[in-house]
């Protein structure tokens, strides 16, 4: 190969690896912040069970009825 060619291929090579390296930082950062939406997903379903206890604890009677203006 031309002394340009090696220059042009190793110049590919690099910002293949770049490439790559970023890529699998990218993932790494989607893994974690899928981790942390499921956790988030798991309190507010856990926080939802615990309100609607508290409504039903609190206001057993009171019908839940679209108001007048409706």
């Amino acid at each position: 190969m031309t002394p340009d060619a090696d220059e042009r291929l190793t110049t590919l090579e690099i910002l293949t690896a770049e490439q790559e390296r970023t890529i699998a930082e990218l993932s790494a950062e989607i893994a974690s912040a899928w981790k942390v939406i499921d956790d988030l997903t798991r309190r507010m379903d856990a926080m939802s069970l615990r309100l609607s206890g508290v409504e039903e604890a609190t206001a057993p009677d009171t019908p839940i009825t679209k108001p007048p203006h409706w």
